[in-house]
């Protein structure tokens, strides 16, 4: 496999690392309400594609907390993988998760997790030296570190080892790469409309003023105007 050849629902799997809160309370490198916005949006983009993912947490009842509960929802049926370690790397049902994907082509793994400067980055380096065959595409706007700086170098070092730096929509819009795909087409407008901020106001406007489709919900009258006297 080759990094020139782009993220497909086929080639890819992605894996979720620490969305904790307390992992998330130490965030400093960008809004956390946003990182969380792009973690949803992510998973949902996955969910869309029918792309394998794993979700792995740390020391959750002791210390991190549960994941995201937005996150779960949109996974309800998958396993959470529970670990001690700080890297994911060094736990065996993680592994595991990933080399079974893998075997059925998926070898190019999307990480989002937190710290990115501990528990994306051990994970990384550590999976590219134990399989070369993998290639890690590290989401970095729905990862975050406890500094700007933290962040901002640990997506460096990786860089420098392989990684391949990512948004998450465009990992979205990878996956569904022709609008002609009617398929996936609606459910990735809506997601586009939800998570993706002007863009999905766009979206919203276009189709409503331009194309003069329905508005999304409904509401009660529009009343007035009517000027005081």
């Amino acid at each position: 496999m080759s990094k020139l050849e782009v993220l497909t629902p086929v080639n890819s799997q992605l894996i979720f690392i620490d969305q904790q809160p307390q992992m998330a309370f130490g965030v400093q490198s960008i809004d956390r309400q946003v990182l969380k916005n792009n973690v949803v949006g992510l998973a949902k983009a996955a969910k869309v594609f029918d792309i394998p993912t794993t979700i792995t947490t740390v020391e959750t009842e002791s210390f991190s907390g549960h994941t995201y509960p937005e996150l779960l929802a949109v996974f309800p049926e998958n396993d959470i993988l529970e670990r001690t370690s700080m890297n994911s790397w060094d736990d065996q049902n993680v592994r595991d998760a990933l080399a079974k994907n893998a075997a059925n082509g998926r070898k190019k793994i999307v990480v989002s997790g937190l710290w990115t400067e501990v528990c994306n980055t051990t994970f990384a380096l550590s999976a590219l030296r134990d399989v070369p065959d993998y290639e890690i595409y590290m989401v970095a706007d729905a990862s975050g570190g406890t500094s700007a700086d933290a962040h901002k170098y640990a997506m460096d070092r990786m860089v420098q080892a392989g990684v391949i730096p990512v948004t998450w929509q465009q990992v979205l819009l990878e996956w569904q790469r022709d609008w002609a795909r009617k398929e996936t087409y609606d459910a990735v407008t809506t997601l586009l409309k939800e998570h993706s901020g002007a863009y999905g106001m766009g979206i919203d406007y276009a189709y409503t003023m331009v194309h003069k489709a329905a508005e999304r919900v409904t509401h009660g009258k529009r009343i007035g105007p009517n000027p005081a006297k």
